[in-house]
């Protein structure tokens, strides 16, 4: 007969794993995946490019991950375009965000989102962790490059608003990243700490504006593992800093929607200290979602460790549980909020429908970017026009018509 404290346990449990998003290998439901779903019950699990072999067969999977977790998960990816993209094998490849912002046209941000949003939800996807915010600064160039679009700050909210537009417009949530910006950052956090001297008036003016001024639009935040010893006085990964989380992006800016980790297996964070802490850390300085992309042993070390801290410290778990309650309340109003509902299973023709789209889309901006002296040598009449050119005519032609309407 179980006690009082036993479904209190139990409890305390389901709502532990309601703080993890998880990854895993493979690309079908397996006893083991199963076990480790049905055992944790996280808020989401994430995909890569090692689960995704088809348009089905993804969504397949995560409809099997839905029917062992009793609360709607998230189900996530990261697919910016360009050089993240893990859906490029199955229906093409995106546009960088680079070169969308390179036409500077807002209706292209907006249909990158929406185009994207669409790929995502044809899949069994409702969380897409892009746009990224980072400012496109010259020490981050190498690191970032065509997933960073400009230095200026209303510059990256302007296409960031947008895209996130159209991932709404497609029934997918977005997610602002990495914050508080990786702009001036010369290391890859996926191996090596980043540590950036900048004082937090300085990045209040840069790095952090976009943040502040699309703060009602971002359903996420990703919080980077760099370190700013300038703000905080140590070299803490910011995705494990109270001042951070809790002091900066939910007090100074007025962020109310959920905070995510970025990866706690990148080695940036594992090298400042074992998953054990780090999970626990990123909950107590305020985040709600700790972000576990890949090993089995990882998450299960994480979890057990907040199970552990949680029995042991009771204002640890009364944090725990307030960070559950909100991810649940969140998901419940964001999903409603975006007309959230399960896609049908894509047949092929809507996968070769996504990829024709992906195809038009491409040679759109990349027309976009031709000098208007070019397209008017390229019309003037002199030969015969091109494939090329007679598909851009109508390209051009579509849009004045929408524009017209």
């Amino acid at each position: 007969m179980d006690t009082g404290s036993d479904i209190e346990m139990r409890g305390l449990k389901l709502q532990l794993g309601q703080l993890l998003i998880i990854g895993f290998d493979g690309t079908e439901m397996s006893p083991r995946l199963a076990s480790l779903l049905t055992q944790i019950q996280p808020a989401g699990v994430i995909l890569f490019a090692r689960n995704i072999t088809g348009a089905a067969q993804t969504h397949t999977l995560l409809r099997e991950c839905q029917k062992l977790v009793g609360t709607p998960l998230f189900t996530c990816v990261d697919l910016e375009g360009g050089s993240v993209d893990r859906f490029r094998e199955v229906v093409g490849g995106a546009p960088s965000p680079a070169e969308v912002f390179a036409t500077g046209r807002r209706a292209l941000f907006r249909k990158h989102g929406r185009i994207i949003g669409e790929n995502c939800r044809a899949l069994g996807f409702n969380v897409d962790f892009a746009p990224v915010l980072d400012l496109a600064f010259a020490p981050s160039r190498k690191v970032m490059s065509s997933r960073a679009v400009s230095d200026d700050p209303k510059q990256v909210a302007i296409y960031a608003r947008e895209f996130l537009q159209g991932l709404k417009d497609a029934g997918v949530l977005g997610c602002g990243k990495h914050f508080p910006g990786l702009g001036e950052g010369q290391l890859d956090s996926h191996h090596e700490l980043p540590v950036i001297e900048k004082p937090l008036k300085k990045m209040m003016a840069e790095d952090l504006a976009p943040y502040r001024l699309l703060r009602g639009q971002l359903p996420f935040v990703m919080v980077s593992h760099a370190a700013y010893p300038e703000v905080t006085g140590e070299r803490t990964p910011a995705s494990l800093s109270k001042r951070w989380i809790t002091e900066i992006l939910r007090k100074k800016i007025g962020y109310n929607g959920l905070v995510v980790s970025d990866d706690l297996e990148m080695g940036a964070v594992m090298e400042f200290a074992p998953i054990e802490e780090t999970a626990v850390q990123h909950i107590r300085a305020g985040g709600d979602l700790a972000l576990i992309c890949h090993k089995e042993e990882m998450i299960w070390r994480a979890y057990e460790a907040l199970v552990r801290e949680a029995e042991r410290d009771r204002r640890f778990a009364l944090l725990a549980a307030e960070a559950g309650a909100r991810v649940q309340r969140l998901r419940k109003k964001l999903f409603s909020a975006y007309r959230y509902s399960i896609s049908p299973s894509p047949t092929q023709a809507k996968t070769e429908k996504l990829t024709r789209q992906l195809w038009e889309f491409g040679e759109e901006i990349r027309l976009a970017a031709i000098p208007q002296e070019d397209l008017t040598h390229l019309y003037s009449g002199v030969g015969t026009p091109t494939t090329e050119t007679r598909r851009h005519g109508e390209i051009q032609r579509r849009r004045s018509k929408r524009e017209r309407a």
